[in-house]
């Protein structure tokens, strides 16, 4: 089993950054083996990749954050960063991490509103 408690949500204006984290804990499993992802969500949408690391460092990004926000891993701190820059009121929703290895673990999001 797999735990993800993501932090660094908050409410910011537009242009303003904010640095996603997402802590991985759990008895069996190694995060370095894990591809992981920031996903988001906004009432009555579907879930959506927003950034995607792969276990060896491969990157992908939705077409509406690309050159805004980045994507990394520490594999020695289980943790895994968003670093959104120059914000928009439509990347206001509520983020999640995921983790995929064997199985697929989510986390219990957070929210990040970005006012105009």
């Amino acid at each position: 089993q797999v735990q993800l408690v993501e932090s660094g949500g908050g409410l910011v204006q537009t242009g303003g950054s904010l640095r996603l984290s997402c802590a991985a804990s759990g008895s069996t499993f190694r995060f370095n083996a894990m591809d992981m992802g920031w996903y988001r969500q906004t009432p009555g949408k579907r879930r959506e990749l927003v950034a995607g690391i792969t276990s060896g460092g491969t990157l992908n990004y939705a077409d509406s954050v690309k050159g805004r926000f980045t994507i990394s891993r520490d594999n020695a701190k289980n943790t895994v960063y968003l670093q959104m820059n120059s914000l928009k009121p439509e990347d206001t929703a509520v983020y999640y991490c995921r983790a995929q290895g064997v199985y697929v673990y989510w986390g219990q999001g957070t929210q990040v509103t970005v006012s105009s």
